[in-house]
């Protein structure tokens, strides 16, 4: 019958099915982790228990809750809604990971829950991040999340893969975000309706560029992106000797990408895939850059900043905010002058955590205010006022712009 995807190989191992499952099918899996963040674990509950009538969950070791959205709280009702999170996770015993650890996607890849092989759900659509480790990752509803963390399992039709190959490498001033946003372009926010994406070619990128591509699968409409379990990924992880490239597997489409050709990305308001060639957009006015989330809010993405702006000042017009993706990822920029440099060129400093993404806290846009920020979505209104427009990029165009207060090449600050 030939060779098995990733995603394919993952699901076939925790099926009960004694057998290769193979694209199309529909089967019943238990996921090693289900996930559930701050803004839909209180009505998760109350699934579980007035609808579903459950008062213990099936398995506690299956369920992570974390605290990113709206951390710390914002108001009463949101300080209530967490309240009624920790009770639920001391009641019934399961790992919380409470306001300042980071983002859910940040956390469970540094805490090694997500892992390679494994089947991972959350309540956040970008849960497809831990493909970043070979983990199978996806999104679901919060119907969906209640029945996991009732039954302890779930049903999944194995997707249809498709294949990026790459070849060259990335330029000076062209990173991850740019190949993730060039896949935008081309492939559209359907392109990869309910696939899952395997990167191939790439042994060489680290974890954090991983976390950038997977992080953004979702954008293409994919049930899953993932990465082989190589590299940096097999010396940091168990990989377990099942999972591997199969040469025999059978993938519905391939396209390739020649990094040596790839410039930089931006995506312009209000779509994720009206992306634009960096040097297409340069001059437009910013109010606000936007260094964070679970796609650019690593260490990595801050040193990358921090290289810009050191010796700089942030345009007196711009207000630059700082989120970074976890407590750690803030330490290791405490390590060093990254944090250092970053706050003295105007950087305003928020807790690990979503931040101004999703438009609640920490940054919300006002009437007309234009952003630069480096996450995954430019919705009209997502983070804040519906006149707002937000223009994405990597974080090296976010900090060259914070300089000169309009959207700027970096490769033209440098000497």
């Amino acid at each position: 019958m030939g060779g098995q995807t990733l995603s394919e190989q993952i699901i076939s191992h925790n099926a009960a099915v004694n057998r290769p499952v193979r694209a199309g099918e529909l089967v019943v899996v238990e996921p090693d982790t289900a996930m559930g963040h701050d803004s839909l674990t209180p009505g998760i509950i109350k699934t579980v228990k007035e609808q579903l009538g459950v008062a213990q969950v099936a398995n506690k070791d299956q369920i992570v809750l974390v605290m990113d959205h709206v951390a710390p709280a914002s108001n009463v009702g949101t300080a209530e809604n967490q309240n009624f999170i920790r009770q639920f996770a001391w009641e019934q015993d399961v790992r919380l990971f409470d306001v300042g650890r980071g983002i859910c996607h940040q956390v469970l890849v540094e805490e090694q829950i997500a892992r390679p092989g494994t089947i991972v759900v959350g309540s956040d659509s970008h849960s497809t991040s831990y493909g970043a480790v070979g983990a199978f990752g996806s999104g679901m509803g919060s119907t969906d999340i209640a029945l996991v963390w009732a039954t302890g399992k779930t049903w999944l039709r194995v997707p249809e893969t498709l294949r990026v190959q790459v070849s060259g490498r990335f330029r000076p001033g062209v990173d991850a975000k740019d190949l993730a946003l060039k896949l935008c372009r081309d492939l559209t926010i359907a392109g990869a309706t309910y696939m899952a994406i395997e990167y191939h070619g790439m042994e060489w990128l680290p974890l954090n560029g991983r976390q950038t591509m997977a992080s953004m699968a979702i954008e293409l409409g994919a049930k899953a992106g993932i990465f082989p379990p190589d590299g940096v990924v097999a010396e940091r992880f168990d990989v377990p000797d099942w999972l591997f490239v199969d040469p025999d597997a059978t993938y519905a489409q391939t396209i390739e990408i020649n990094l040596d050709e790839l410039e930089p990305q931006v995506a312009i308001p209000h779509s994720v895939d009206d992306v634009v060639d960096l040097s297409d957009i340069t001059g437009q006015k910013i109010d606000v850059v936007f260094l964070g989330t679970c796609t650019n809010g690593r260490y990595e993405d801050m040193r990358d900043a921090a290289d810009i702006l050191q010796g700089q000042t942030i345009h007196p017009r711009v207000r630059m905010l700082l989120t970074p993706a976890s407590r750690e990822e803030l330490q290791k920029a405490i390590a060093d002058d990254t944090l250092n440099t970053l706050l003295a060129a105007g950087a305003t400093l928020t807790t690990p955590g979503c931040g101004a993404c999703m438009g609640r806290h920490q940054g919300t846009l006002g009437t007309d205010d234009i952003c630069l920020s480096t996450g995954n979505r430019n919705f009209k209104g997502r983070m804040g006022h519906p006149t707002s427009q937000i223009y994405l990029s990597s974080p090296s165009v976010a900090a060259a712009s914070a300089i000169t207060g309009e959207i700027t090449d970096p490769r033209k600050l440098v000497s």
